[in-house]
């Protein structure tokens, strides 16, 4: 069985496909098929996503592209753009993941979500459609302004950032 564990930048041919709902993006041990048929195993960093277009590859340097399935998704708009902000807020607010576009937001289907959307005045349309959530301020490239470059063959995910907390009362730094 082909076992995938490297992502790559770029690659000269891709030799498969693999086609994931996000669902199954999100895990990092995962048994899939190809679509050559062949079964491959998947063993990622806890805390990695695949997205869409990402490259793979294991010991046998074959090449393969992830493509983000179709799934059960709604596609949200609002007459205007704070209206959308207040649909953001909301869905924010219920910690659901949402992938943000230029003028709508995606959502996975759900019965609940899509009456509270329609509360706010939302446009509210069932698609089937490859879904990509934002990934949150504190994935890569946000936080500590340290920006992670992938240079080829290397971990599937970055090295988590570690933060400092703030508190009211604490010292300025530099302050003596």
């Amino acid at each position: 069985m082909l076992t995938l564990h490297t992502k790559l930048t770029n690659a000269e041919r891709i030799d498969a496909s693999l086609v994931l709902p996000y669902e199954l993006r999100e895990k990092c041990r995962l048994r899939a098929t190809l679509d050559t048929g062949e079964e491959v195993a998947i063993f990622t960093v806890r805390g990695t996503v695949l997205r869409g277009g990402d490259l793979l590859t294991g010991e046998d340097g074959r090449v393969v592209k992830v493509v983000a399935a179709p799934e059960a998704t709604y596609r949200v708009t609002a007459p205007d753009a704070q209206a959308l902000l207040r649909c953001a807020f909301h869905l924010g607010n219920r910690h659901t993941q949402a992938q943000v576009e230029a003028g709508y937001l995606r959502i996975r289907a759900d019965a609940v979500l899509r009456e509270m959307l329609y509360g706010l005045g939302a446009t509210v349309i069932a698609e089937q459609a490859p879904f990509e959530p934002e990934s949150g301020a504190y994935s890569a490239g946000f936080g500590g302004g340290h920006h992670h470059h992938d240079h080829g063959a290397g971990p599937l995910a970055p090295i988590p950032l570690r933060q400092k907390i703030h508190r009211p009362g604490d010292p300025k730094e530099g302050a003596s």
